[in-house]
This record gives structure tokens, sequence and C-alpha cells, in this order.
């Protein structure tokens, strides 16, 4: 097994969404056999944990899951600890929501590639 950082992105909607495009950014431990175990796991890690809330106005709060944009290899930590976090605010929140489709889709790609020549 070996270790992996991973950068999950989730969209935070507040309300009818009528705000900034807000984003949180997380690194997390991934521990898996290979890149391409490590990237599904952590896809399925952002997927679990997609929130709904009310805030303290008794408006809904939603912690959407994008995707994974990043993973790196690391040394041995504990598997699925929060490393980062950031929440980020862009004008055009469906631009940003494709560039890590994008971003997601390069790297599913990448691991698919490494793996399938490990074989």
């Amino acid at each position: 097994m070996q270790w992996y950082l991973a950068k999950l992105v989730y969209r935070i909607i507040c309300g009818p969404g009528n705000h900034t495009a807000q984003f949180d950014e997380q690194l997390r431990l991934i521990c898996a056999d290979d890149s391409l175990h490590a990237f599904n796991k952590a896809q399925l890690l952002g997927q679990r944990e997609q929130d709904c809330f009310n805030n303290h106005q008794q408006l809904p709060v939603h912690w959407k899951f994008i995707n994974v944009t990043e993973l790196h290899q690391l040394e041995a930590l504990s598997d699925g600890a929060e490393v980062y976090s950031r929440i980020y605010e862009d004008e055009d929140g469906d631009k940003y929501q494709h560039t890590i489709q994008v971003k997601s889709r390069y790297l599913s790609e990448h691991c698919t590639e490494q793996f399938i020549q490990s074989l």
C-alpha cells in the first residue's frame, strides 16, 4: 500500500445560490495500491462526504462534491486525514466547475495509463 495526497473540491451553495460562487479545496490522505485506486478512492470519499444543513439563518447550505483535481504520492501517514482546506470564491462558478472537471478527467486518464503500464 502507498500513501497519496488528493485534492478534493466541493462547491458551497447557500439558499438559492444567489451569491459569489464558493468552493472548498481539501487535501486528503489516501492509502491505496496505486494511483488509479487512490484516485477512485478519493472520488468515493468526496461523494460520501457531500452534506446539506441549515445555517444560522435557517437557509440550506449544500456542500456538493465536484471532483478530484490533484494526486501526489507520499510516505506513510493516516488514511483519510484532511491536511488542507481552502474556501475559494469565483465570480464565474460554472467556469471554475468546468476547470475542475477537465483537471479531474486528465488525472483519471493519467492514473489509468499508469495502472495499465504496471500490468
